[in-house]
């Protein structure tokens, strides 16, 4: 009984020990894909690729952020549109007139349905990434659910108790709650390098460890086309590194 109990014991840990390390891969991946292809290549056109590697990072992007895949061109004309409206009315993602996040996300979510129509319009813009025939598959119900129901099977394999199943939600919505956390705290709290800006950007350097550079939004919002959103010398842009490392590999060319 004892061996039995020292056995329970250890798979309970191993299981908890997979279980944090899938939230963290999934969640770090997530992110990869929306501060490298969606935000920097897809929206600010930072730096180029092939077209073979281009499609890999499609690829790549729906394996990530599965349930919450979001179209590359969608995306970058919802982003340049914040750049150019920031926190004014025409803003598509800004916390600023929200009380909570709620009513913030179910906005943001209406205009990406917005811009994924007028992405679809505009089929003779060469600024936008597009691989049609793979998102017509990636962005639909089916592929959605199909993903939802693979993260579900995961923690009934691996969850140690129901308790882990409330993890589940982030997995669905990873992309917006990356999203959300990028605009909200990128634009309500923190601090400001550059305060004459019409916007109410910031740097949240506290949590940026979890956004791979992505919460220097005063910065990226001071020099929109700058590939390093750090600033001070105490800013530390992961994703610029991991961009310069995918340059030194020769996977990409940098631009800006």
């Amino acid at each position: 009984m004892e061996q039995s109990g020292e056995f329970l014991t250890t798979d309970l840990g191993s299981n908890m020990l997979t279980i944090f390390l899938i939230f963290i891969a999934h969640w770090y991946l997530s992110l990869f894909v929306q501060t490298f292809f969606l935000h920097r290549y897809a929206s600010h056109q930072m730096f180029t690729t092939s077209k073979f590697m281009e499609k890999v990072f499609f690829v790549v992007t729906l394996l990530a952020q599965g349930s919450s895949f979001l179209r590359p061109s969608a995306y970058a004309l919802m982003h340049r549109d914040h750049h150019k409206f920031s926190d004014t009315e025409k803003d598509p993602h800004s916390p600023v007139a929200f009380k909570n996040i709620f009513s913030f996300m179910w906005k943001t979510a209406n205009e990406y349905r917005y811009f994924t129509d007028l992405a679809l319009e505009r089929k003779d813009d060469k600024s936008l990434p597009r691989w049609t025939a793979f998102e017509n598959i990636a962005d639909t119900y089916p592929c959605r659910i199909a993903f939802i129901v693979l993260y579900i099977l995961i923690y009934v394999k691996f969850a140690p108790s129901y308790w882990y199943f409330a993890l589940i939600p982030v997995h669905i919505l990873m992309g917006p709650v990356h999203g959300f956390i990028v605009n909200w705290f990128g634009h309500k709290h923190g601090y400001r390098n550059f305060d004459k800006l019409h916007d109410k950007s910031k740097n949240t350097l506290f949590i940026d460890f979890l956004m791979l550079g992505e919460l220097y939004q005063n910065n990226h919002h001071r020099f929109p086309t700058k590939n390093n959103f750090a600033y001070k010398w105490y800013e530390i842009d992961f994703g610029y590194w991991i961009v310069k490392f995918f340059s030194k590999l020769g996977i990409i060319t940098l631009i800006k």
